[in-house]
Formats: C-alpha cells, structure tokens, sequence
C-alpha cells in the first residue's frame, strides 16, 4: 500500500474544510480534504430531512472573505434551504478549482504523530479500500454538531418499522405518506423536520422530552433585484455583524427588560417576533445574563405559544420549559405549533408518561398506552464539540490519546489546539466560539488565523506548533468563567455542557465572550508571535 505524501490534510469538506482548502490551495500548499459523505456540505450533507433549512439570513451565513463571491451569488430566500446550501458549496468549490483536492467517500479514522519525522500519519476508509497518508499538518474541520446522540431505549432493536435519523438522513427520501410515524426530540431539527411530516403522514405522534422555545422564521423567497439591493447596502451590513456577539446584528430595545415598563417590553418583544429569527434574544442587553429579565421573556414566549396552539393539553406540554430562554438553542420554526392544530398530529408528553420500552408495532409508554408506528425519527441532538474530534482515534506526543488527554473534559488553546499534539488544528472546535456563534462567522476567523499561521512557522523554519499547556489550561479556566455568568449555566441535560451524553465529561463546549472579543484575541496572538503556543525549530522549542 503506497503513502501519500502532503503538506496539510484537512478532515471535512462543509464551510471550515472548504475555506480551509481554498486558501490552503492558495498558498501554495500541496493540501486535500477528506469528507466522509458522498457530497460536499459536511453537516449539511447529511441533514436531507425535510424542511431543513438554516435559521440565520442566507446574506449572513455565507462567505465573506471574497467579495467577488459575494456579487456572484444570488440566494433565492431569507434561510436558505439544505439543497440551496449545497448548491452554494458547490459553486464554491468549482469558482476556485479545488474539486479535485476533495475525496468523497473517505473517513478518517485514525492519525498518528510521529516525532522523528515531525509529521501525522494519517488513516483513511476510501472508496477503494484503507489507504495511509502523511502530512506535515492537520486540520479537523469536522464540524461540532456533526454526531448524532440517540437515546438507548430497550427493544428498539426489535422494531420493526423505519428507524431515520434527522442528522443522518438517507440519501433518498423515504415514503411515509399515509404511515403512522413518532418524531422524538423537539429541537431545531425535530421543529423543521415536524411539519412537512405532518402533511403526508396519516399519524403524527411528537414526542416531546424538553419542550424549546420556538420563534417564528418570518421566512420568505428573495427576488434578484431584492438581493442585489441587499447585496449594494451589504458591506454595512457586514460591519455591523463583525462587531454584533453572535457575528449577526440585532436591534436591542434597551440595557434592561426588568427596567422597562411592561408597554415598552410588549412592543420590544412584539418588535422582535414580527421580525422573526434569533432577535428577539437580543431585545434587551441583559437577556442572557439576567434571570428576572430572561423570565419575563420567557413567560411572554409561553404566553404566545399557548395562544397559537388551540388544545389545552398539547399547549401545556410545547411550553413546559424549565429553563431559561437562549440556555438551549432558540429553536426557529415554520408553521410549528399550528401543526398542533391538525387532527392528525398529537404532542405526547414524555415526562408525564416516560418510553417504557419499543415493541416490534410501535412504542409502549409507561402506564400501559401503546402507540402503534411504521417509523420513528430521532430528532435528540447531537454529542457536540468533542465527539466528532473524537470519532477519529487520534494519538499524539509520546502516543498519547486524545480520548485520554480529554477525559475529565476538552482543554485547548483557543480553541484551536491540544496540548501534546503537534501541529493538529482544529477549525469550530470545542471552547472556540463556533456553536455560540454564526458558525460562517467562526470558520472565517479560523482559516486566516491557521493559514498565517502555518506561513509563519514555513518562513521561521518551525518544525513543530503546539499548544502550551499552561495557556490552554489558562484559556479553558476563562471558557468556564464566562459560561457561569450566562444564563446557561442554569439548563441541565444540555448540549452545550456535553450533559446530554451519558458518561460524557461535564464542561461547557463554547467560547461566549462573543465573535468581536475572539477576533482580538486571535489578532493579538498573530501580531506578538503566536504567545500559548509552542514553536519548535531544529530541536530547540520557544513559546511564542
């Protein structure tokens, strides 16, 4: 078996890996990625379930590093669609002519570095079979909700209907049209993927563990001359969401929703929900920070949805939220809890009548009633941040896994490298802002900062980058400090802490000082030579 021979290899092939190779290739590095799935998109590759659709604006969830680019595309909606997403990658993809530096149906599963020679061995499953590549440097461009967390019920082993995934959803759409189908989980996936199933199935059980807040999307389609207008004000725009938290702008009404008089919040709040999407979390400055002033907003949330959704019952389960607005992820729907208007659609409240167990007909509550099914989906989130890292079997310095060097949780330096593996990079990793941000937004932050990086340390000679444990342990200590103070310190069972995974290390996964603080960070680091970080040259090692 031959070994091929490269400067970087990038694992993934969405918006990070894409990014990551067209400057990559731009730079004159002898670079490829490797992308699991039989398309490009990543995350959105496999998220084919019906109504998939981004929940921030097509302007800003797009690249901006080329302003040519920007002028050359034209999206047909406010959120772009799962195909329309793909489509765009594709473009992208072909404008800069590195296709033939992406191998599909290749997933890594397993790297090695090897300190004699200051390079990672790599391990790929091809479409012809196991094949070794080495490369000087490694970027993890694996996307951080990539992973699907299903739930380990008893007997669903011995179900005889359909078993479909929302993240990994099969390539050609299956029929439900006139079956009786259960969707459990009632996130961003579970809420797009509910309504079209609704249409076509003849039963519609939803099977609602924690119920989400839900906004409305306020989406619509977008004419050409409508964009290239939006596309003339864009660089404003853009301005704007650079300096925004979330790398998306948001009016805000004012520092405080406790301090404002309850006409002034009815009007905020009013103000944000007619514009539709994530605005609404930043009504009022204190929002995320403050749970007298994130209650009220939640109570409002409540108020609306139980005004939507005419059957008592199915409205006291869709909002019995026991945690604070924005401590999971706002959920933007379409049409959401009027589907629960329909008399084939039934909301079945988990907490109240837990899964007893799953039969070879359907499912059996606790308490005795039986739902019969002809497929189930698992709409139930994801192990975010560190499992799609650790899917791969990555061992470092001296053969140190990374598994290992995480057990008690993720510490990284910057969220961009560990401790002990050189020249390993990672792009929306854990404890960067990626999952508490427009992750577009983060990926662009990323690529420059690595691709400088990487240039650097070629001009100085560096055989080796590696983070600094000391930094890292600095960095990951600042991580948690933020988190505590948001209020999604007090939701339990969440993502964002890895708590929805059992036996998975409790630590919360994201960077939440926001996009524009990040940004300085990273600039910083550059402009005073890379300080956290470790280069090594001809065997002597320097902090940067």
């Amino acid at each position: 078996m031959t070994t091929t021979e490269l400067d970087l290899v990038i694992v993934g092939a969405g918006f990070g890996g894409i990014h990551m190779l067209q400057r990559a290739s731009a730079d004159g590095l002898r670079a490829r990625a490797y992308e699991r799935g039989a398309g490009l998109g990543g995350t959105w590759y496999w998220n084919r379930y019906p109504g998939a659709r981004c929940d921030f604006d097509s302007f800003d969830y797009s690249y901006e590093f080329d302003p040519e680019l920007e002028r050359e595309w034209v999206w047909s909606e406010r959120y772009p669609s799962q195909p329309e997403i793909l489509r765009y990658l594709d473009h992208v993809v072909d404008r800069y002519g590195i296709r033939e530096r992406i191998q599909l149906r290749s997933s890594v599963t397993a790297a090695r570095w090897d300190e004699p020679s200051g390079r990672w061995t790599i391990e790929i499953d091809g479409p012809d079979g196991r094949e070794t590549v080495r490369a000087k440097w490694l970027v993890l461009a694996v996307g951080a909700l990539s992973k699907p967390q299903l739930p380990d019920y008893p007997g669903l082993e011995d179900f005889s209907g359909e078993v479909l995934v929302a993240g990994d959803w099969p390539e050609e759409q299956p029929d439900l049209a006139g079956k009786r189908v259960a969707v459990m989980g009632t996130g961003s996936s579970g809420v797009q993927v509910i309504p079209p199933l609704a249409d076509v199935a003849q039963r519609l059980s939803v099977l609602v563990r924690t119920p989400s807040y839900v906004v409305p999307a306020r989406n619509h389609p977008v004419t050409e001359a409508e964009y290239r207008e939006l596309l003339a004000g864009g660089e404003d725009r853009r301005e704007r969401n650079r300096n925004a938290p979330l790398g998306v702008h948001f009016p805000s009404y004012g520092p405080s929703a406790k301090a404002a008089s309850a006409t002034e919040r009815e009007t905020a709040f009013q103000a944000a929900w007619d514009a539709g999407g994530s605005a609404i979390l930043s009504a009022y400055d204190d929002l995320l920070v403050d749970l007298e002033s994130n209650e009220l907003l939640a109570q409002w949330l409540r108020a609306k949805a139980r005004g939507i959704v005419h059957d008592p019952a199915a409205a006291a389960t869709l909002t019995s939220q026991t945690y604070p607005v924005g401590a999971r992820r706002i959920v933007i729907d379409t049409e959401f809890y009027e589907t629960f208007n329909r008399a084939n659609v039934e909301a079945v409240d988990l907490n109240a009548t837990p899964v007893e167990r799953f039969t070879p007909g359907g499912i059996r509550l606790a308490g005795g009633r039986e739902i019969p099914l002809d497929a189930v989906v698992f709409a139930t989130g994801y192990d975010a941040g560190t499992g799609p890292v650790l899917a791969i079997d990555i061992l470092g310095r001296d053969g140190r896994r990374l598994r290992e060097a995480w057990a008690s949780g993720p510490v990284t330096q910057l969220g961009i490298q560990v401790a002990g593996f050189p020249n390993l990079f990672m792009i929306s990793g854990p404890q960067s802002p990626s999952i508490m941000a427009n992750v577009v937004k983060a990926i662009e932050q990323h690529v420059p900062f690595l691709a400088e990086l990487m240039a650097h340390a070629e001009a100085m000679g560096v055989r080796s980058v590696e983070a600094d444990p000391a930094a890292a342990t600095d960095w990951a200590a600042q991580v948690e400090a933020i988190a505590q103070v948001l209020v999604h310190s007090k939701a339990t069972g969440s993502w964002y802490f890895g708590s929805n995974v059992p036996g998975k290390p409790t630590a919360f996964l994201a960077y939440a000082g926001g996009i524009p603080a990040y940004r300085e960070i990273l600039a910083e680091s550059a402009q005073n030579g890379y300080p956290g970080f470790i280069l090594t040259a001809g065997g002597a090692a320097s902090a940067g």
